[in-house]
């Protein structure tokens, strides 16, 4: 399984990781996806970055996408002095897509007793399979970067042949207990078909006892702040995320 390691032009001994999962809906996309996102922290926060490249559905089903994921952020960590990665700093990041597999490993982790996580950014994540929410019916229609029509047709894609319950580290609105996770950096557009379960997940790590930024970016669609970087609400949304992980890394 291909993983990309960026590094800092100058590194510190003991720089920060973000692990980097991108967006696609589950069928497409690879490890360079969206990769501007995490390639700002690179430069504006000394961190080393890993993008992975997981196996995609239809080809691969069920756990497979997020079985790959975890296995790319254990090598990580088990080679955390050779990338010259501080591991108590590692940070896993997505959008979309990639969104929904970090929060699915953060759960992971948490049950398998490691790699340890230092916190999560989950950039408009695809977290619940069902589908029924009042956003997911309000942006149905096109146009739309990403329609209801197509997002079932991405967890279709996934779910397809699987027997017995939808695994929760899959479809990551499903878990009942979101405690003892590490802190999470939620955001999304107003106008977009994840708006609703976004904010019922950080809704449910706070009922949880857990810490959650909840940003809900009016007027933004799905992917806004990465197919129109340049835009002002673009802007505001990368400067607030980078301001979250830059204050969870000095302390952490």
């Amino acid at each position: 399984m291909p993983l990309t390691v960026l590094r800092p032009a100058a590194p510190a001994a003991s720089a920060p990781c973000v692990y980097w999962i991108h967006g696609g809906g589950m069928v497409m996309g690879n490890r360079y996806s969206q990769l501007d996102i995490p390639l700002d922290w690179l430069s504006d926060l000394g961190a080393v970055v890993v993008s992975v490249d997981y196996r995609l559905a239809p080809e691969a089903r069920g756990t497979a996408l997020v079985d790959d994921c975890y296995l790319g952020l254990t090598w990580t960590l088990e080679h955390a002095t050779e990338l010259g990665i501080d591991p108590r700093r590692v940070v896993v990041a997505g959008l979309s897509a990639g969104g929904g597999l970090a929060a699915g490993i953060t759960l992971m982790a948490r049950d398998r007793g490691g790699p340890a996580i230092a916190g999560q950014v989950l950039i408009g994540p695809m977290l619940d399979h069902r589908n029924r929410s009042a956003s997911s019916r309000q942006f149905a229609g096109e146009p739309g970067v990403w329609t209801r029509a197509m997002n079932e047709f991405g967890w279709r894609s996934v779910l397809d042949g699987i027997e017995g319950d939808v695994p929760v580290y899959v479809s990551p609105a499903l878990a009942a207990d979101l405690s003892d996770l590490p802190p999470a950096y939620i955001d999304a557009g107003s106008a977009e078909v994840f708006r609703d379960e976004d904010v019922a997940h950080a809704y449910r790590i706070w009922a949880a006892g857990g810490r959650a930024e909840l940003h809900i970016w009016d007027g933004g669609f799905h992917g806004f702040d990465a197919l129109f970087p340049a835009a002002p609400i673009s802007a505001g949304a990368r400067r607030t995320r980078a301001a979250w992980l830059s204050r969870l890394l000095s302390t952490t």
